[in-house]
């Protein structure tokens, strides 16, 4: 009883020098001589991607005019994209639909109603850099777009963002290895066991943009595209995560 009293002191003190350590725990073999540390920590980096969801609708007073409005916005659209420099490769379909309308306004006359009978929608996902988002918003809301979504953020290389999150996890975890080492008055050893567990990805993108309605009629207007103003904006931070378990030797 009084060797285990001897060794639970040290081992408190041992504890009490880590600190506060988020999502760790930890083992300590006097048998296999080993301290086993599980503990996560994150690598962070500025986002290359910018995803932008950009769309339109249409009306009509039936669904012949109203598709065929669809289809010329559609290549309008398309094209204004392509002469601004974005790729087939960095466009994709999100959704399109040709349907019957059921939603007025309360305010809407008769006539006006008449001419809203059928609406057609489409919409993409377009992947630009941070610094031409902005005018990709431009040049398609110029071309008729009228609806454009929130910007995903993404990062091209996330493995390497993997790979930083992870050194970063095990440079921790042999620091508080070390840190127990001492207060249990050993000598820390050599890396004898690593392993990464699967990472938490987490995304953040606390300022994307909302969606933004256009009125069509004065989209039309504004066809000249030197009458549009570019948006401001700033691409994201991106955190990945990983834990990592790591085994120790003990030296006497």
């Amino acid at each position: 009883m009084l060797s285990e009293l001897r060794m639970l002191a040290p081992l408190a003190c041992a504890i009490a020098l880590t600190g506060p350590v988020s999502a760790q725990t930890i083992e300590i073999n006097r048998q296999n001589k080993t301290i086993a540390i599980s503990t996560t920590d994150e690598a962070t980096a500025t986002a290359d991607i910018a995803a932008v969801t950009i769309g339109f609708e249409v009306y009509g007073p039936d669904y012949q005019s109203a598709y065929t409005d669809g289809g010329n916005t559609s290549h309008a659209v398309l094209n204004a994209l392509r002469k601004a420099g974005v790729e087939d490769k960095d466009i994709e379909s999100a959704g399109q639909s040709l349907e019957q309308n059921t939603n007025f306004d309360d305010k809407d006359k008769q006539d006006q109603r008449a001419r809203k009978q059928f609406v057609f929608r489409q919409s993409w996902e377009v992947s630009a850099t941070p610094r031409s988002a902005g005018e990709v918003i431009r040049v398609a809301v110029a071309a008729g777009a009228n609806k454009i979504g929130g910007i995903e953020w993404r990062l091209s290389d996330r493995k390497t963002l993997q790979a930083r999150a992870a050194e970063a996890a095990l440079e921790k975890a042999h620091a508080v290895a070390n840190r127990m080492a001492e207060g249990l008055h050993v000598k820390l050893g050599d890396l004898i066991y690593a392993s990464n567990e699967t990472p938490n990805t987490r995304i953040f993108i606390p300022r994307a943009l909302q969606q933004i309605t256009v009125n069509s009629e004065s989209a039309s207007v504004a066809s000249n595209i030197n009458l549009l103003p570019t948006l401001e904006i700033r691409p994201q931070t991106i955190r990945e995560e990983a834990t990592v378990y790591a085994v120790f030797a003990i030296e006497q």
